[in-house]
């Protein structure tokens, strides 16, 4: 890591890096031999927060504490000099970590790794959109001034990260962007590789088209050019999907969505498995790729998660597999129900069965641990809460009937446990161009819904007197 050749370890350093070592022996001990074999819903509730660690360090609060402190202070010239050197944990100015945010990395980091032979690690940050910078920057060094840079990437991904992609990266540092217009298909990605590849990203299901791959087939791919697969996991999040279990690199989450259902504020969060494939020079990077973009890059970058926000998340998190399984049963409900309206032009709902990637979701989204769940006793599909569909007659009666919805909510929010919809074309998809929308598959008369944890009889009618209208 940076510069950290250079310290010299004195001997009162040195006690403190012992001591540190016992105490992360201890931990990874008590991740391998207790966490490891929780269920998914009790490594949601207590992550690695235990009730030693509240009785010795935190006064017995049973609930993760908001350290909301700009710093940490230190008992000696020694202790900070090997905080400083990253030669023990520390959180010695909150831009770069705390303990509040610890927590909530070190949840997501199982969450994500459940099933997961392998070791995972997280990077919290402010947001989603800075996850994603956060996760790509490290891969676009510029070895050479001549030197040509690429990345490929799913047409069909949230706006804001089409726009983070077209214009901060391709416009403003002529980096390219080579994107798959149909993701199923295999050979459009290895089309797109050549020597100045620097790795592959996909969302899926893509925000709002529903759009899907086989993770493992576009992770073999990747790793067959020594590049790494970067996944957006936003919509589905670990209680249904764990693209790291699959072959991905590196997930991203816009955690503000789903994991925060509550709309308790912004944030984000990178999580990697340990090593990631990768031509990196440096092995740092390689061998534990969330941990070092949190230490060094964005240490000078400067995107970290507020504390309270990250037990605001945590909190949430809580009861994610519930939530999520709660109101994928909605959606679907929904679902079937807009597909038989005579005003609904289509339906875009990966549960769907005559949807034309429901095949290929099915092989991946299932509700985590359902086969140890009293109500179900075996596996179990779930498709999540994002789902869209085109009004018939075109734009204006879309507008129509978004003006005309009483119970759902107008709003860009998605994975809120209220419903809420928007149209993509005049919202999170305006600023890309009518051209790319038609590219990625967004028409004017599009709504993306996400149903929330209402009575789905109550979204119907809300709908269904909308649409009459539209």
């Amino acid at each position: 890591m940076e510069n950290q050749n250079d310290t010299a370890i004195t001997p009162g350093m040195q006690e403190y890096i012992n001591q540190s070592d016992r105490i992360r022996a201890e931990r990874t001990n008590y991740i391998n031999s207790e966490v490891k074999k929780w269920r998914f819903d009790t490594i949601a509730v207590h992550g690695l927060y235990s009730v030693q660690d509240a009785l010795n360090f935190h006064q017995g609060a049973i609930i993760e504490p908001a350290f909301l402190s700009s710093s940490q202070a230190y008992r000696d010239s020694d202790e900070m000099a090997a905080a400083l050197a990253y030669k023990i944990p520390t959180w010695c100015y909150s831009r770069i970590a705390n303990p509040s945010t610890y927590y909530y990395e070190w949840t997501l980091a199982l969450l994500e790794g459940y099933g997961f032979s392998g070791e995972t690690s997280c990077c919290s940050t402010s947001s989603g959109m800075s996850a994603i910078f956060s996760a790509v920057t490290p891969f676009l060094a510029v070895k050479r001034r001549d030197e040509p840079i690429n990345f490929v990437a799913t047409a069909q991904c949230y706006g804001g990260t089409f726009q983070q992609f077209t214009v901060r990266l391709m416009k403003e540092r002529q980096i390219e962007c080579r994107w798959v217009v149909d993701a199923t298909d295999i050979d459009e990605w290895a089309s797109k590789i050549d020597g100045n590849t620097r790795f592959l990203y996909g969302e899926l299901p893509s925000n709002p088209q529903l759009g899907f791959f086989d993770i493992a087939q576009v992770a073999d791919l990747a790793h067959s050019h020594e590049l790494p697969l970067i996944v957006d996991s936003t919509i589905a999040t670990p209680a249904l999907l764990r693209p790291l279990c699959h072959g991905a690199d590196i997930v991203v989450q816009s955690a503000t969505k789903s994991l925060t259902s509550s709309g308790f504020g912004i944030c984000g969060a990178v999580i990697s498995r340990k090593p990631i494939t990768a031509n990196l020079e440096e092995a740092a990077l390689r061998d534990d790729f969330a941990f070092n973009i949190k230490l060094l890059q964005n240490r000078d970058l400067g995107p970290n998660l507020h504390p309270m926000q990250a037990i605001l998340t945590l909190n949430d998190i809580r009861t994610l597999r519930s939530k999520m399984d709660l109101m994928s049963r909605n959606t679907m409900q929904v679902a079937k129900f807009l597909q038989d309206h005579p005003k609904v032009e289509r339906v875009e709902y990966l549960g769907l069965k005559n949807h034309k990637l429901h095949e290929l979701a099915s092989k991946y989204m299932w509700l985590v641990d359902a086969e140890h769940d009293e109500l179900y006793q075996k596996p179990v599909n779930r498709y999540g809460h994002l789902m869209s569909f085109c009004v018939a007659g075109g734009i204006e009666p879309a507008r129509r009937f978004f003006d005309s919805l009483q119970r759902i909510w107008r709003a860009t929010d998605l994975g809120r446990i209220k419903s809420v919809a928007t149209i993509p074309a005049i919202s999170t998809h305006q600023q890309q161009g009518e051209e790319a929308r038609k590219m990625a598959h967004v028409p004017g008369n599009m709504v993306r819904l996400c149903v929330g944890a209402e009575h789905p009889d109550d979204i119907i009618a809300d709908l269904d007197q909308a649409l009459h209208k539209a």
